[in-house]
């Protein structure tokens, strides 16, 4: 493909997750196509990738109903912006990732203007409102999905999808050994780590890292040989970290830009839902997984939610594999709790473990950046 034309590919991408995807997604493209370009919106990871990001995402990255209404502005401009760029600039192709809802009214502008819109990371259709499969079907040219049972919910709709394998197959990968990252972060071999991840967007560290940070005082009081590590997502600066983590009396090891090598020191880990917990289960470390929304969100997300599980793993498994605490559920007490029987009950901490691996399995061997590329570039030359 060494005589392809210069194309130039519209990214947006509107959370962390979806920043690393493009990237590598990109990566793989320039590999087979140098000449290519690459303009959007994202954050740190499609910079250093040698994208042009015009609007930085880590503002806009929230979840719910409530706390997007309290960034509507931002995320309108962010809106308005991309519109002007598929406008004035005539990509070849624009590539959505994840971010449903915002993406979907781009995905419509730009098909409306001609331009080819492939739609990265299904929107969670098998969990709520299966009807929007055929919504997103007039919006878009293909979707690929990162999940091998959600090809069945496109094709009964005769909507163009294929599965691409999820991307965190391919990355996530620690760079050093275990003793190499223990002794480079400061920690004890002799003494258990309990992980500490957050999120990614400022609502989750705003409502959910005091949870873990009461938690982790709780523990060090009954376990005081128990170090905690916490792997800082590049969407959260340290200023927002700091504001939570001066009041917290517990030490905190931060680990920047290597959460991969930072999770296989731990022994136990507390997480969000989402991509993390998935990355968390392909490097088999026992977790248990929260979130918290504000209420309005949260009694409306459980009237649409059609499944009985939040988090990555208990849906892949089909089965309650990881502990979930959502809402009410979620209180320093009970993440102690959680964290205390992970580390000292073996039976329970190896049906975990095994769990863990069993869904690893089930995700196959990844490819899915290098798949990502070669399908937009037959979209792009017509294939």
């Amino acid at each position: 493909m060494t005589n392809q034309p210069a194309y130039t590919v519209l990214f947006s991408a509107g959370e962390s997750s979806g920043d690393q995807h493009a990237a590598n997604m990109f990566l793989e493209l320039k590999r087979r196509c140098p000449a290519m370009r690459a303009i959007g919106m994202g954050g740190a990871k499609m910079r250093q990738a040698g994208i042009d990001v015009r609007y930085d995402s880590a503002g806009i990255g929230v979840i719910g109903l409530v706390e997007i209404l309290k960034h509507y502005g931002e995320i309108r401009r962010a809106l308005n912006l991309l519109k002007q760029i598929v406008t004035d600039e005539k990509p070849d192709l624009l590539v959505c990732v994840d971010y449903k809802e915002f993406n979907l009214k781009l995905a419509r502008f730009a098909k409306s203007q001609g331009v080819k819109v492939l739609f990265y990371v299904s929107p969670q259709v098998w969990a709520w409102r299966p009807g929007r499969v055929v919504t997103y079907g007039k919006a878009i040219d293909m979707m690929a999905v990162i999940f091998p049972f959600e090809t069945k919910y496109y094709e009964a709709e005769n909507v163009p999808v294929r599965y691409v394998g999820h991307p965190s197959v391919d990355k996530v990968h620690p760079q050093r050994r275990k003793s190499e990252d223990l002794a480079l972060f400061g920690l004890d071999s002799a003494r258990p780590v309990i992980g500490i991840l957050p999120g990614s967007r400022s609502n989750e560290i705003k409502s959910i890292l005091p949870v873990m940070l009461a938690a982790a005082q709780k523990l060090a009081e009954r376990r005081p040989e128990l170090q905690f590590v916490l792997p800082q997502a590049d969407s959260i600066s340290d200023a927002e970290l700091a504001s939570h983590l001066n009041n917290c009396s517990v030490a905190i090891h931060i680990v920047k830009q290597q959460p991969y090598d930072a999770i296989q020191c731990c022994d136990a880990v507390m997480t969000t839902s989402g991509t993390a917990s998935l990355e968390i289960a392909l490097l088999g470390v026992p977790m248990v997984i929260v979130y918290r929304l504000a209420a309005f969100s949260y009694w409306l997300g459980k009237r649409l939610v059609k499944i009985p599980f939040i988090g990555l793993p208990n849906i892949i498994a089909g089965k309650a594999i990881v502990k979930e605490l959502i809402q009410e559920q979620l209180t320093p007490e009970n993440l102690a709790t959680e964290i205390l029987q992970l580390l000292a009950d073996g039976d329970y901490r190896q049906r975990c473990i095994t769990e863990l691996q069993a869904v690893k399995h089930q995700l196959g061997d990844g490819g899915g950046s290098r798949n990502m590329a070669q399908l937009a570039l037959e979209m792009l030359s017509g294939e």
